[in-house]
């Protein structure tokens, strides 16, 4: 057990690729501005103009297999993140305060959980793929405005994670990674026929994640205005604002679907009688 778990903190901490990682702004693959604006706008106009194409829907014997290789990728991509971020980040804290408020003006976009946030980062865009598959089933009720605003805005909270050092994205990065990790788990099993009962779950976890968020962000403003400061602030309101919409929408969204189905319930019980 020794050898595995030091096996695993090389591969995931201490490899010279992963330790000595440095986000270079307008060097480090996809850190500079014009990447971000133009990823980002790419993404909205390839969507709006698949959603009004006529294109036919692709086949369900293709389409089921590309679904459950990109769900079982990352589902695979998120545990290897939540794990290797937990591991940098207890590997680089000088103490237990860093993991939640980095020194003002001394925390360098470096090291391994640095590099980790780089991965996270890179992996938001690969997830746009989820919207590729929604589009090539044209099936246009599952492409909600959560769904569009959620996988473009994160791209930018990513980006500002590591370009303002942002405190306290180590939590907020190991917690989204374990609940996509179930997210995609469910996915990847419907792409396989199987449909698990604990979709409701899903939605209840990334609930519960954004409250989290808020109560740890708390303690954080606590480091930040009775301490020195903590680094990336201003990346962290952004961040804010953005969890608080996504707390809204996804709260609108599972009563919207918990109601719809005690109607249906409802409506088939009336038909028995």
């Amino acid at each position: 057990m020794g050898s595995l778990y030091s096996a695993v903190h090389y591969w995931l901490v201490d490899h010279l690729t992963v330790s000595q990682f440095e986000w270079i702004q307008g060097q480090t693959l996809g850190s500079s501005l014009h990447f971000l604006s133009l990823t980002i706008l790419t993404y909205l106009s390839l969507t709006y103009l698949l959603r009004r194409s006529h294109l036919p829907p692709l086949s369900t014997a293709v389409l089921r297999p590309l679904s459950a290789a990109h769900n079982l990728f990352l589902l695979l991509l998120s545990l290897l993140m939540a794990v290797g971020c937990s591991l940098s980040t207890l590997s680089q804290m000088p103490h237990p305060i860093w993991i939640l408020c980095f020194p003002k003006a001394q925390t360098p976009p470096s090291g391994p959980t640095f590099f980790w946030a780089h991965i996270f980062y890179l992996s938001k865009i690969l997830e746009f793929i989820d919207t590729l598959l929604i589009l090539l089933s044209r099936d246009d009720r599952r492409l909600s405005f959560l769904h569009v605003y959620h996988h473009a805005v994160v791209v930018i909270m990513c980006y500002l994670w590591l370009s303002t050092s942002q405190s306290l994205f180590p939590v907020a990065l190991v917690t989204n990674a374990s609940v996509h990790s179930l997210m995609y788990a469910y996915y990847f099993l419907c792409a396989l026929g199987i449909r698990p009962w604990w979709k409701r779950w899903v939605t209840n976890c990334q609930i519960v994640q954004f409250v989290f968020s808020f109560l740890v962000s708390v303690w954080m403003l606590y480091y930040h205005f009775t301490g020195f400061g903590c680094s990336g602030i201003w990346g962290w309101c952004f961040n804010a604002v953005f969890n608080a919409s996504l707390l809204a929408l996804f709260v609108d969204f599972h009563s919207k679907n918990y109601a719809r189905r005690r109607k249906n319930k409802g409506g088939d019980e009336s038909k028995q009688s």
